[in-house]
Formats: structure tokens, sequence, C-alpha cells
């Protein structure tokens, strides 16, 4: 564990629309809504994820390692305005992230190819994930959307987000390109249902988890949508 990142605890769940709503109107009016949502509450999130030429992110998560790691891209409502590069680290039972901003010429390059654009030690994420490319062949795999519906609440430093309407883009990778065609990733229209928090998590949200009779689960919006896409070349013979 790096002490000088700041690790927090992550809960997940998948709920059907019913639960969905109950839930919601339980802890609607005890949490703030997130300050980047539009006028219903929610918006867009779409991520591009890497993996190496071994698949490692994917294995070790359906292999059940602790401890990993995976890149991604992620831009927020189809815009350019913000985009962000991040690394998201998984320790025992926390989670952490680091992040850095790109342009939209660095990251039409990477999705390019042209990955000497990360070549900067200046800038610790870009040259990590630079090395990754040329000696692991960390390359873009697969594109995840949903709608994120988001609150938070200063007891606990809590955040529980609702991502509706999972979807994968399958082989594309062109994650600025507002009409990719994308299918549903879950057959049933699951929600994925995230409590992330730090020292302690409030009473009320876990009895509304335990009311509901939420069953925590382990597999990624990644995995889900990578499982639509082959892994291996001899899938195919």
């Amino acid at each position: 564990m790096n002490p000088n990142l700041k690790y927090r605890h992550e809960l997940k769940y998948y709920v059907n629309h019913h639960q969905y709503h109950i839930i919601r109107q339980q802890l609607k009016r005890l949490l703030a809504p997130d300050k980047n949502a539009d006028s219903s509450g929610q918006y867009h999130i779409r991520s591009l994820y890497f993996d190496d030429i071994d698949n490692k992110a994917i294995h070790e998560k359906l292999g059940g390692i602790r401890d990993r790691e995976k890149y991604r891209i992620r831009i927020y409502n189809f815009s350019d305005r913000v985009i962000h590069l991040e690394k998201k680290i998984k320790y025992n039972d926390y989670i952490t992230k680091v992040k850095a901003t790109l342009s939209r010429e660095v990251a039409d390059a990477i999705l390019a190819g042209n990955y000497e654009v990360l070549n900067d030690p200046r800038k610790p994420l870009l040259y990590e994930m630079y090395q990754q490319t040329t000696k692991q062949m960390l390359r873009p795999k697969v594109i995840v959307d949903y709608v994120r519906e988001a609150y938070v609440s200063a007891a606990g430093n809590v955040r529980i987000t609702f991502d509706k309407n999972l979807k994968t883009g399958l082989n594309a990778t062109d994650i600025f390109n507002s009409k990719l065609n994308t299918i549903h990733a879950f057959d049933n229209n699951f929600i994925v249902f995230e409590v992330k928090y730090d020292e302690f998590l409030p009473d009320y949200i876990r009895t509304a988890i335990q009311a509901n009779g939420l069953v925590r689960q382990s597999n990624s919006k990644y995995v889900i949508c990578r499982k639509w896409l082959k892994f291996n070349s001899w899938e195919d013979q």
C-alpha cells in the first residue's frame, strides 16, 4: 500500500429497478446530490479501459487477485472539456485512484497509437503508462458507458452511486464518438449500486443495504463489458 495515497472502502451491489427506487427514496433525503449532475440529477460517463498483451487486468480480476490496478481514459457527457487518464488501484478491500488531465490532442494521439505523447518523466502517471505501452503492450480494449446518479455525505466522506444503462462499445475505441453503436451489457438491465467511504459507514446506509437484502458483488463494469469480447485467437478455432 502506497502511504502517499488516500485509500477508501468500496462496496458493490447489483439492484433491480424495484430495489433502486426503494433505496433511492431511503437515502435521497439524507444525502446531497452530486454537484456535477444535471437538472435530472444524473450525468453520463464513458471510459476507455486498457489492458496488456496478457490481459492481465481482467485475468487478475477473474482469478481473485486482491491487489491489482487498471488504466482508463474517462470523459463526461460525451464532451472533451474534461479528459482524465486514471489508474484505479485495489489493495485488499480498499481502493484509490490516481489521475491526470489530458488534452484532446494527447488523447487523440493515444487513440491513434502514438504512445510517445506519454513519454514525459515530468508527468508520473503518463510516463508510467508509457512504460506499460512499451514493455507490456498496454492497449485500448473496451469502451464502458453508463449513466450515473450520485449522492454524497460529509459524514464518513460517503459517496453512493447508481450506475444505470450499462453498455459496451465492443471492439470500438473511439471514446469521443457520441454516435458510437453500443449494446446493453446486462441482459436483465440491472443497476450497479456502489458505496464508497473512508473510516466508517453511517448506520442509515448500512440499514438500507441490509433491509433490501443486497448481496455484495465483485465483478467490475470493466469485466462485465470485456466478457462480450474474445480474449484469445483460439476462441475462433
